[in-house]
């Protein structure tokens, strides 16, 4: 009877093994961040978009343009008259607001 280790029967299973542990081990460990990136990637939009058009008073086009991510946005607002920006993205919204001059623009909870 010839008994062989798992390891040196299987070595490319038994280090897919290993390598799936390991990350789901990191995702555990990282579960607070990562259930927290959506909400960053719409508030990173819409507090910088606020921010290049509202307090740096550069044209739409050119913030739209120094906002663009690698990762799309689904919808995109911005309410000139209340000068307000609301970004929507991997399934969370979030809008800035700009509040003068000395403050700038606020992201909104």
């Amino acid at each position: 009877m010839n008994r062989r280790s798992f390891v040196r029967r299987r070595p490319f299973s038994t280090l897919l093994l290993i390598l799936l542990i390991a990350l789901l081990s990191w995702i555990w460990q990282e579960r607070v961040a990562l259930w927290a990136f959506p909400d960053i990637i719409s508030g990173y939009t819409a507090k910088e978009y606020c921010s290049c058009r509202y307090v740096m008073n550069n044209p739409a086009e050119y913030c739209q343009s120094y906002v663009k991510q690698w990762l799309p946005t689904s919808g995109f607002t911005d309410d000139t008259a209340r000068k307000r920006v609301t970004v929507s993205g991997m399934g969370r919204s979030n809008n800035a607001q700009w509040i003068g001059e000395r403050r700038g623009c606020l992201l909104n909870p």
